[in-house]
């Protein structure tokens, strides 16, 4: 089955760029020039093609790559859809408020064709888990399918990012261990573990938010980081 890329872009140039190389991977493109067009073709329940990932500009005429994706990640039927940010905009800081929104991964202009397909080969694959690793992991009322990128809260299918996914398979894989939030950032965003952010706090409240009665499970361990636990609290 082909995967549908939603690309939002307003440089038409770089939009027809992009475009090709897209449709010359086997991708299934649609296109927005704004955040509008992009918020009404997620909408539209008229489209034929389900959208598999969102490449998505920081920079648009009216609104920002920012506010889409929030928009995006507390719709509730588009919550868990994977986004790449894509800016000409290098600082770090530019990387901390796309992750900090819910995005994927983050591109930088001018990218490499290659570099955004590998880039979204990796992300439309992470949902599949390697060979070697435990497809199935079951703890207090969770149940997680790493190979179908599905989560079960007391018999409940619950939709999270690909991002909160791995984060909760993570942290119920490592149960009972404190994760800190360096290494949180190191092993789930692939970050520097040394960089001053609420990323971490602020997907995990995401998270919490989401999982509703299973939120108890994940602890705060105060001015270290996290534990899954066996034990709810209240």
């Amino acid at each position: 089955m082909t995967d549908t890329i939603l690309l939002v872009e307003d440089e038409e140039d770089l939009a027809s760029i992009v475009a090709y190389h897209l449709s010359k991977e086997g991708y299934t493109v649609l296109r927005a020039a704004n955040g509008q067009e992009a918020l009404d073709i997620l909408q539209d329940n008229t489209v034929k093609t389900k959208v598999s990932l969102v490449l998505l500009d920081l920079m648009l005429p009216d609104m920002s790559g920012i506010e889409v994706c929030k928009f995006i990640r507390t719709h509730a039927t588009l919550s868990s859809l994977p986004i790449i940010m894509v800016t000409a905009k290098g600082e770090e800081i530019d990387r901390v408020v796309g992750f900090e929104v819910g995005a994927d991964d983050y591109v930088v202009k001018p990218f490499s064709s290659r570099e955004l397909m590998l880039r979204i080969k990796a992300l439309l694959r992470r949902q599949q888990s390697d060979s070697h690793q435990v497809t199935i992991l079951e703890s207090a009322i969770f149940k997680v399918d790493r190979a179908a990128h599905r989560v079960w809260i007391d018999g409940e299918e619950t939709h999270l990012t690909a991002l909160e996914f791995k984060l909760l398979a993570l942290l119920i894989e490592r149960k009972g261990v404190v994760q800190t939030r360096e290494k949180l950032l190191e092993d789930v965003w692939e970050m520097d573990p040394n960089m001053n952010t609420r990323t971490v706090d602020k997907h995990v409240q995401r998270l919490r938010q989401k999982i509703k009665t299973g939120a108890g499970y994940i602890e705060t361990i105060r001015g270290v980081g996290y534990r899954f636990t066996q034990d709810a609290t209240p």
